[in-house]
């Protein structure tokens, strides 16, 4: 059996489909369905049910589904084994916050492309939480508090933010004292997450209302300036503005939990090779530039 076909079937019975997994490829629809056929011809089982939404594990399915991620996953690993010292290839497909990417991410990226010359990297740089599975990512880097998921997740570095708002809406509505009162304010947020602080040892969360949302930091952060509320920002999106003295940290007296960055991708047995060195690259470039992050500050 072609090991091509075989991480075909892998990819499209983690993926739901053929259409992700020809993302996931970089091959075409039409590729991916003659590779499924001979997979299932060989065997003479039907592996995958296809349906409107996609495509379901049979019973057989989800049995050979874990012994052929098992033998691709050797099947990497030996080519690693005896590829140059170091030497990476293939595609690597990653996901990067548009907020913080092309800033403080991206230089990382293009390091990578240089020492591997024979890797292809594809990134997208959006805000939203994308779907790594249906979409066909290899990872994402992911900046904050993580969401429940059965995503395996990496830390990488700290990630430092507070609360802010402006001198001009301070003067407006005051500085809220509390966390009773801080519901009472205008807050300025990506959508409908809640606010976690520090009181006395432990973790209170706060569901803050408002009418301005925007799915990037940065353009809460000038909302915030232009005094239209509070906003939970990170110190590497806020450090210039509240040097400036146009934001001005509030709510000091109970500081928001430490959050972090990290590398999260599928579920599986092992991290690729790429994924691993992306991790490590990200863990040292936290290290060498603590500036960029505001954690000097």
């Amino acid at each position: 059996m072609d090991i091509e076909d075989l991480q075909t079937f892998v990819a499209v019975a983690d993926a739901g489909g053929v259409s992700a997994a020809a993302r996931r490829l970089g091959v075409s629809k039409s590729i991916v369905s003659r590779r499924l056929f001979r997979v299932e011809a060989e065997l003479g089982v039907q592996l995958l049910a296809r349906t409107t939404r996609g495509a379901a594990l049979t019973e057989a399915g989800i049995t050979f589904r874990d012994h052929a991620a098992r033998a691709s996953a050797e099947i990497d690993t030996a080519r690693e084994t005896i590829l140059p010292t170091g030497e990476l290839r293939g595609r690597l497909r990653v996901a990067m916050p548009l907020t913080f990417g092309p800033t403080h991410f991206a230089p990382v990226l293009a390091e990578m492309a240089r020492q591997h010359p024979q890797l292809h990297i594809h990134t997208s740089y959006s805000d939203r939480f994308v779907d790594l599975i249906a979409e066909g990512f290899d990872c994402a880097i992911r900046v904050g508090y993580l969401q429940d998921s059965n995503l395996i997740a990496k830390r990488v570095g700290p990630f430092h933010g507070k609360l802010v708002a402006s001198p001009d809406y301070i003067e407006a509505h005051g500085s809220p004292e509390t966390l009773d009162e801080l519901v009472t304010h205008q807050a300025l947020m990506q959508g409908t997450e809640t606010w976690q602080f520090m009181d006395n040892g432990k973790v209170v969360t706060v569901q803050p209302q408002g009418r301005f949302k925007a799915d990037s930091a940065t353009a809460l952060a000038a909302a915030a300036a232009a005094g239209l509320g509070i906003a939970w920002l990170a110190d590497c999106i806020t450090h210039e503005y509240v040097a400036s003295g146009t934001l001005v940290p509030i709510m000091t007296r109970y500081p928001v939990p430490p959050a972090a960055a990290y590398v999260v991708r599928p579920p599986g047995q092992h991290p690729t090779r790429k994924v691993r060195v992306l991790t490590e690259m990200l863990t040292e470039y936290f290290k060498r530039n603590p500036e960029l992050w505001g954690l000097d500050s």
